[in-house]
């Protein structure tokens, strides 16, 4: 799953460091922005049938690998 997980980011991201750094803040360092957010959470979703809504989340919340990672094991 934490595989699939960093692939998906760095597609969406367009930067393999996502898989390097789990901890690099991808909202401060522009690689996610709104609209990618957007479907970063639409591809959770579809993928692993998991439900983010972004009012359930501070963008902060999910602002790195790491973050996105725990939430989606915790929630699958």
């Amino acid at each position: 799953m934490k595989e699939r997980i960093l692939d998906m980011l760095a597609e969406i991201c367009e930067d393999d460091i996502v898989k390097e750094d789990l901890n690099i803040d991808l909202l401060k360092t522009d690689l996610l922005d709104s609209l990618a957010f957007a479907e970063l959470l639409a591809l959770i979703e579809e993928e692993f049938g998991i439900i983010l809504s972004p009012s359930e989340f501070q963008r902060s919340d999910l602002n790195t690998p790491a973050k996105i990672i725990e939430i989606i094991e915790t929630r699958g």
